[in-house]
Parts: C-alpha cells; sequence; structure tokens
C-alpha cells in the first residue's frame, strides 16, 4: 500500500485532540514564544483556500519553535461579533447567536482537518459574555479615566477631582474637549449633574456630537473603511455624513506615542507608512482669521505660515459650524444644496478624490491679518471637519489642491516664493525666495516659517503648534449584534453600572432592526433598564472593541477574576510573532496598539506594544473563470471568436471549467437562464477566458481546501500552499504544481517503506551512513533552518524535494538520515512526520523531539563542479578537489578528455579560473 494519507491524517488529528498535544502552560524553564494569527470572523461560506495561508505559516513556526526549545503558545478563537451576522439575523429572523455558532462549527471542523497546532483550551469568541465581560470592563477603565499631557499619560478620573477639589482647573494640564474654567470653591459649589457634564469633557472614554457615516439601510453608523464611493461595503446602501451624538475614545492623546512607537517594532515598512500617514503629524501654526462684520474669528491650522500674504481664499468643510452662520442670504439656496450634496460622500472618498473640484462662496469674507485684504469664504469638500479646524487659508500660488480650485472658480493667485511657473502648477516646495510678503520679503522657506510663527504669537493672533490629522475614535454603532455598554444614564447623563453587574448581556428583542423613531435595535427590548429603572445604553460597541486586547486574554483564557492575571500577563509579555492582512493597518491595529498603550498606563499591564513583530501574508488569489456573452443576442462564444461579436463576460463555476474548457451541459444546468442560449464552439470545445481576482463567492472561483485535501491530503496541501511563492506576495491559486508536492511525500514514503501484501512496512536500518548521506542531511539541516528563520518556506519546500532525491538515488534507508529528516518535515507536513516518528519506535509525539543540528563539518564540500566555457560559451562540467589552487585547476582541466574536443589541439591565450566557480578559456 502507498502512502494512505486520509488515514495518517485522522488517526494523528484524532490523538492530538485526544491528548492535548498542543495544550500550553506556563513554564519559566524554558524561553517563551507567542506566535499569533489575526482570528477569523466565521461566515456561512466557511474557508477557502486563500484563508489558510497565514494560518499555515505561524503554525509551521510555532512548530519549529517547539522543536528549538521554546515554550510556545499559539492559540485561536473566533470574531464573532459584527454586521453580517446581523444582517442574516435581519432577512432571516434567526438570532445572530444561533448563526454565529453554526459557522464557528464548520470554521472549527476545517481547522482541525488542517493539522494546526492551536491550543484550543483557550479558545475565545468575542460573543461570548465570559469574553465581553472583561471588553465592558476595560471600557468602564477608558470611562473612569483622563490624560494628564504634563505626565504624558492616562490616569484614574478620582486623581483629576482631587485636583478640581483642591485647586479647580485652572492649572490642569490635559487633552480635552472645550470647558470653562474654574476654581477649588466653583467646583465645590456645582451639583452633580454640572460635576459629571464637566468630567465628561475629560474622559478617555465620551460621548460628543460627531460627524459620522451614516447608513439608513443598515440602520448603524459605520467606520471610514466600511463606506467606498459613497455607499456601504456590505449590501450596497448609501451612506450620508450626519451629525450625531456617539461614544468617542480619546486615541488622539496617544498620537505621538502611537508615532513613536513604530520605531521600536518589527512592522512591514509599508504598514508602518500607512500608520504614520493616518496619523499625519504636522507642525505649523494655528492662527484666526476675523469674520468682516461678525465679532468673530474663523481659526485654521497651516503648516506654510510663511505663505500668508498668498491667502486669496478660505474654504470650510462643508460641516463647519459657521457655514449656516455666515452664509449671506443671496447664497444660502446654492450653499444648502452643496452641504447636502457634499454630506453624502464619505471623508476618505473626498481625501482619494483629487480629480472633482467643487465648491460654493458663502458671500462672507475674512479679513487677512497681515495684509489686511478681505478675503472670500468658500465651502468645498476637499476640507475636512475632522482635521485641523475644519477650515483651510488657501493659498492657490503653493499649494496643489487650492491652485485646481482657483484656477476652476477664476479666483486670483499670488506668488509669494520664488521658484516655480504659476502659469502651469503650485509651487510647492520649501525652497525659494519670499516675495509679496511684508517683513518676510528675502528670506529663505525656512527661516521664514519660523519669523511668522514669531510674529503671528507676539500679535497674539495664535500659537505654534504640532496638529495631527488623526480623529478620535467613534465607538458606538446603532446595531444589536455587538457588545452592550456597561452604561446607564441618569438626567440625561452616562453612569457606569457596578463591575458586580458584567456581564451585562444582550436583550431579546422582537427585531434587528432600529426602531420605527429611528433608535437603535436595543431600544426594542422589554426591560432594557437598571433595577432603579434607569435607562441603559441602547448602541453597542463596535466590532474592533474585542479586537483590541483579544491576544490579552488569550494568555489567560479560563480567569474569571481578571481579564489577565498578572503572572500570566508578565510571562507571556507581547506577542513575538503576528501574522496577518495588512488592510488592518489603520484599522485593529491602530487601536489595538491603542488600547495597549491606555492598559499600561493604568498599570495592568507591563508592555507598551502588542507585537515585536508582525507579517503581513499576501493573498491567495483566485483564478476565474470567464465565457463571452453575445449582447442582444441569446449566445454564448468561444473565447477564440469573441473577437468578432459585442460581448460581456460572464463568470462561470470554475468547478465547471477545466483546462480552460467549459463543459457547456453543466453550465446551463448551473446558470438556467443559459439553458436556451446557443453555443458556439472552436472544434467542438468551448473555451474561457481566465482573469486573476480576488477570491469570492460572488466570482465563482472559491476553491475549498476540504476538497483538496479529500483529493491530495492535509500534508500536501500545507506544503503546497507554501510553495506557491514568498509568504508576503500575493498569488494566483493553481493546481497545477501540487501534483509535484504529493510525489514528494510519495516518493519519501517509498523511501523507507516496503509494501507486503497491501501493508506498508517501515524499512530503516542501523547502518552508518556514509560521508555523502550526512553531507545531504546536515546541508538540509542548515538551509531549513535558515529559510524558517526568514520566513522563506516556499524555499525550504524545494529544499526537501532536493534532498528526498538525493537520498533516493543514495538508496538511502538509514535510521540515523531519515530520524533527524522527519523532524525538519515536521512543522509541513505534522502528520506524515508524527507517523514516520511512531513507526521508528518512538512513543512521544514528535512534537516534543528538539530540532537537528547541522555539523560544520558535512556543510563544507570535498569537490567543486566547475563549469568550464570556451570562449565564452560552456561546454562541460569538471569535478575537482576543493583545495586544488589555480595552476592546480588549469592543469586538471586542460589534461581533460573534454577540453580537446574544444581546443582542435590549439593553445589557450588565456586561463581565467575564479575559485570555486568558473573556468572559462580564451582560445
Amino acid at each position: 500500500m502507498d502512502y494512505n494519507f486520509r488515514e495518517i491524517e485522522a488517526k494523528w488529528q484524532q490523538f492530538w485532540a485526544k491528548n492535548n498535544t498542543y495544550k500550553t502552560e506556563i513554564d519559566r524553564s524554558k524561553p517563551k514564544y507567542y506566535v499569533l494569527d489575526m482570528f477569523p470572523y466565521p461566515s456561512g461560506a466557511g474557508l477557502h483556500v486563500g484563508h489558510p495561508l497565514g494560518y499555515i505559516a505561524s503554525d509551521i513556526f510555532s512548530r519549529y519553535k517547539k522543536h528549538k526549545g521554546f515554550n510556545v503558545l499559539h492559540p485561536m478563537g473566533f470574531d464573532a461579533f459584527g454586521l453580517p451576522a446581523e444582517q442574516y439575523a435581519i432577512q432571516t429572523g434567526q438570532h445572530p447567536n444561533d448563526t454565529t455558532e453554526k459557522n464557528i462549527s464548520r470554521y472549527r471542523e476545517q481547522l482541525d482537518r488542517l493539522g494546526f497546532s492551536f491550543d484550543w483550551s483557550r479558545e475565545l469568541r468575542t460573543s461570548d459574555p465570559s469574553f465581553f465581560k472583561w471588553t465592558q470592563w476595560i471600557f468602564m477603565q477608558l470611562f473612569n479615566a483622563w490624560y494628564n499631557t504634563g505626565a504624558n499619560k492616562a490616569e484614574k478620573i478620582e486623581g483629576l477631582i482631587k485636583i478640581f477639589e483642591a485647586d479647580g482647573n485652572i492649572g490642569v494640564q490635559a487633552l480635552c474637549n472645550e470647558v470653562e474654567t474654574f476654581a477649588a470653591d466653583a467646583w465645590k459649589s456645582f451639583g452633580e449633574k454640572k460635576q459629571q457634564e464637566i468630567l465628561l469633557q475629560y474622559r478617555m472614554a465620551y460621548i460628543s456630537e460627531s460627524w459620522v457615516n451614516w447608513c439608513a439601510g443598515l440602520g448603524t453608523v459605520l467606520a471610514n473603511e466600511e463606506v467606498k464611493d459613497g455607499f456601504s461595503e456590505r449590501g450596497g446602501f448609501p451612506v450620508e455624513r450626519k451629525l450625531m451624538k456617539q461614544w468617542s475614545l480619546r486615541i488622539t492623546a496617544y498620537a505621538e506615542r502611537l508615532l513613536q512607537g513604530l520605531e521600536t517594532i518589527d512592522w512591514p515598512e509599508p504598514l508602518k507608512e500607512m500608520q504614520r500617514n493616518w496619523i499625519g503629524r504636522s507642525k505649523g501654526a494655528s492662527l484666526r482669521f476675523k469674520l468682516k462684520d461678525y465679532d468673530k474669528y474663523i481659526e485654521v491650522f497651516t503648516t506654510r505660515p510663511d505663505t500668508i500674504f498668498g491667502v486669496t481664499f478660505m474654504t470650510l468643510a462643508p460641516e463647519h459650524e459657521l457655514v449656516n452662520e455666515i452664509t449671506t442670504p443671496e447664497y444660502r439656496a446654492a450653499v444648502e444644496a452643496y452641504v447636502t450634496k457634499a454630506g453624502n460622500r464619505s471623508e476618505r472618498e473626498r481625501i482619494a478624490d483629487v480629480k472633482t473640484i467643487s465648491g460654493q462662496f458663502t458671500g462672507a469674507y475674512v479679513i487677512n491679518p497681515f495684509s489686511k485684504a478681505e478675503i472670500p469664504v468658500w465651502v468645498g469638500d476637499y476640507v475636512l471637519a475632522g482635521y485641523g479646524t475644519g477650515a483651510v487659508m488657501a493659498v492657490p500660488g503653493h499649494d496643489s489642491r487650492d491652485y485646481a480650485f482657483a484656477t476652476h472658480f477664476k479666483l486670483p493667485i499670488t506668488e509669494v516664493v520664488k521658484g516655480g511657473d504659476l502659469s502651469v502648477a503650485a509651487h510647492e516646495e520649501k525652497t525659494g525666495t519670499m516675495v509679496n510678503s511684508g517683513f518676510m520679503d528675502g528670506m529663505e522657506v525656512l527661516p521664514a516659517i519660523e519669523a511668522c510663527i514669531n510674529e503671528i504669537e507676539k500679535a497674539g493672533l495664535g500659537v505654534g503648534k504640532t496638529n495631527y490629522r488623526l480623529r478620535d475614535a467613534i465607538f458606538s454603532r446603532q446595531r444589536y449584534w455587538g457588545e452592550p455598554f456597561p452604561v446607564y444614564y441618569k438626567d440625561g447623563l452616562p453612569y457606569l453600572l457596578p463591575e458586580g453587574e458584567l456581564p451585562l448581556r444582550l436583550p431579546q428583542v422582537d427585531a434587528y432592526l432600529p426602531t420605527e423613531s429611528g433608535e437603535p435595535p436595543l431600544a426594542r427590548a422589554a426591560n432594557w433598564h437598571t433595577k432603579e429603572n434607569q435607562p441603559l445604553e441602547t448602541s453597542t460597541m463596535p466590532g474592533w472593541a474585542g479586537s483590541s486586547w483579544y491576544y490579552l486574554r488569550y494568555m489567560d483564557a479560563q480567569n474569571d477574576n481578571t481579564f489577565v492575571s498578572k503572572e500570566a500577563a508578565d510571562y507571556w509579555q507581547e506577542v513575538d510573532l503576528y501574522l496577518g492582512g495588512a488592510e488592518h493597518a489603520t484599522g485593529h491595529l491602530l487601536y489595538v496598539r491603542f488600547w495597549t498603550k491606555f492598559l499600561n498606563d493604568l498599570g495592568h499591564i507591563s508592555i507598551d506594544e502588542p507585537a515585536k513583530k508582525l507579517i503581513n501574508q499576501g493573498m491567495i488569489q483566485g483564478v476565474s473563470a470567464l465565457a463571452h456573452r453575445v449582447n442582444a443576442e441569446k449566445k454564448y462564444v468561444s473565447a477564440g471568436l469573441a473577437k468578432d461579436y459585442d460581448t460581456t463576460l460572464i463568470h462561470a463555476d470554475v468547478a465547471l471549467v477545466k483546462d480552460d474548457v467549459l463543459d457547456v451541459e453543466k453550465f446551463k444546468k448551473w446558470k438556467p437562464e443559459a439553458a436556451t442560449f446557443e453555443f458556439v464552439t472552436e472544434n467542438g470545445i468551448f473555451l474561457c477566458v481566465r482573469e486573476v481576482e480576488k477570491m469570492s463567492k460572488s466570482k465563482y472561483n472559491v476553491v475549498s481546501p476540504d476538497d483538496i485535501i479529500d483529493q491530495y491530503g492535509t500534508d500536501t496541501l500545507r506544503m503546497y500552499e507554501m510553495f506557491l511563492g514568498p509568504l508576503e506576495l500575493s498569488k494566483p491559486w493553481s493546481t497545477q504544481g501540487i501534483e509535484g508536492v504529493h510525489k514528494f511525500l510519495r516518493k519519501l514514503w517509498r523511501l523507507v517503506h516496503n509494501n507486503h501484501d497491501d501493508v506498508s512496512i517501515i524499512n530503516l536500518t542501523n547502518d552508518e551512513p556514509s560521508n555523502e548521506e550526512l553531507k545531504t542531511l546536515h546541508k538540509t539541516i542548515q538551509k531549513i533552518q535558515e529559510d524558517i528563520e526568514r520566513f522563506s518556506f516556499n524555499t525550504c519546500i524545494s529544499t526537501f524535494m532536493i534532498c528526498v532525491n538525493e537520498l533516493t538515488d543514495l538508496k538511502c534507508n538509514k535510521r540515523a538520515i531519515i530520524e533527524p529528516l522527519a523532524i525538519l518535515l515536521s512543522p509541513f507536513a505534522p502528520h506524515a512526520a508524527e507517523e514516520l516518528w511512531q513507526e521508528m519506535g518512538h512513543d512521544t509525539s514528535i512534537n516534543t523531539a528538539p530540532f537537528p543540528v547541522a555539523s560544520e563539518k558535512y556543510l563544507v564540500d570535498d569537490t567543486i563542479e566547475y563549469p568550464v566555457s570556451v570562449n565564452g560559451k560552456t561546454r562541460f562540467k569538471i569535478k575537482l578537489d576543493a583545495k586544488m589552487g589555480k595552476a592546480e585547476i588549469e592543469k586538471a582541466v586542460m589534461n581533460s578528455e573534454e577540453i580537446q574536443k574544444h581546443t582542435n589541439g590549439n593553445s589557450p591565450k588565456k586561463i581565467i579560473v575564479v575559485h570555486g566557480r568558473i573556468v572559462n578559456i580564451v582560445i
């Protein structure tokens, strides 16, 4: 019997589960290593072959580190709250928990078949009350904290209250919302409601009116990354900008620390750059422009105060609080129409769209504080309410977006920095000499910036400051399937539930939709209030709440007394290796860093960053099959004939296409409307075209790992996914090479097994291995270790193939070679390795075996094979002693029989020897 992967893999998966092989405990006798995967959201479709790519890589590295003597934590769980389950509940009436549990069961079944070394005793689900109890508890810590900018850390709110009682807030250094100043006596005289209103402006978790992405079709607020081109990514519903009361978290307090922390972690540079850009630090000045005919100012932040004499108009964000107030009657209708239109575009869309130029004059003017010129005030959606002050002093001569706006609306363009051609484009470089700039004339740009900031501060017009694009994180969602806030309301103000009442569980509701009056679904609950009949918060937390700290819970998943014990947190510390998608760069990966720093500030954990090293695995893409359908006719045409027709490409299920040939009859059954269509073939076959796209159900290009495992086995799938290419790169799925990987495993099996009566019996000897066999083994050990350490798993597979080919040629079936080879193979093909290990007489799992050590003496070649070139063309190869010097190499080559065929007895003009590499003879 040949390599029976089905029987072997089922056997070892049962063994690992029964014996808790991968259960991990604190073990101070070993160094720790924490490997983490971004946990999946369990959809009803289950896993496709693209999903396990990162999990396989992390599993290989986890197993390798165990072999190297580390105590490895490698957990897995499920990101179980979220909008998809809720939308399904709305459509079907099923409780989201029921569908989530069903989907998790399907995922777990598939993950188990893939042979991962997860410690399932630590499994968590963000929707489990035993988990979200602690998410609620962390929210309570945020609510009961403020950010002390003097100490540059978050502190408990009790300390702030003591300051208010002793000194008022006049000298308080805090990041907070706008608040009036008061003395200690005033604070003590305030009633409870007034005090709570003030504290709310300082809390790390607070309620305020914020501009949000409101999706009426989904009945909830969406994050920027959930909106594309003005529509929700899920469902394609229209999204509008809307001012709503929302919970927010004061992530802006950590802007600089989040930036600085990037320098201390080994994360991909493109991802770190994305976070830097998202945080968006810029240095400049904040200054005020007085509104003409109003006793009010418009405040702006600019990184180029040197260009203030070049301001020819001002642009306000459509959401700016002064737009409605300053718009004159003549322009009111036009401004209101523009603001409404702009409200339907997300901030992300407005930032990205540099081609569309739109705006509307308000009829108002501000006074330039230096030139005293009257400057028209416009509204433009390229200005964002959430960045800076929501107002821009427009300098079209030296800013490209201002230039495009001024050119489009025929507004003045003034040069204040020499060095460009304003008839063509704005001169944006911070180089050149100042002109038309009053006291700055003749200065270079950088000194002019400093001089202007000094003048602004001297005149009391503003201050020099550092600004950040990062905005506080909207933390509430108007939907059902999320963590309830542990918050009730008294006199319209939020208060926390007692910790003893956690977890606050989701109530039963009659429907998972907003109420008729537009309130969130929790408002439908019959008894959604405290024992004292005070109303509970009806919004829920966003999906990223649980994922912002789940890595800590894995350290101590069964603890009922705290979110993670000090012992566990101090032992496991931060994640050593984190694998996941780059699409989370400015969402989850920013928030988890924020929560880590906050919990560190309050002394709950000792680390300041969640993960030392992060790898973004590439995507396994689908290879779609598309058929040409003739427009305006009931006809499909084969790909080679399509040029003669006006066609549209229609996706076909890839299961119906082999070698680009469509099974037309199956296609007609799969797509019933095509049953009456004519299919024009080429020589009796119908060809599709192929296109590499994201693997997706909608493109019918999904390949299930179950199908591959059924046909080839788990170990083949694991090794093949690694063999497809470098881990970080995206690559299209193709099964063309999978046979080669499967043959490799079968070849290894045949090397050490004999078949007797359809039974495969291991056949090993205890003979001493030859020098050549030892060289093959130790070079393999060295290469596999080096490549695993640099996460080059694709080259590991090639090395295994070379090794087994060489051992097969040597007819090597010696225990001293095969035993260490099985350990090398174990991280990649754990089932086959376990079976070999047991067959070799071991009664413990190969998981506990130490990684082999390469011996230097077998890594040095005794001989070198030199390619010999004559006049630049390689003619033959010759093996020579590695110790030979140049003269000996020349002599050996010239005395060889082969050289005579190519020199015809002529003496060489020149012999070039590159030691260890090549010999070139010039005739």
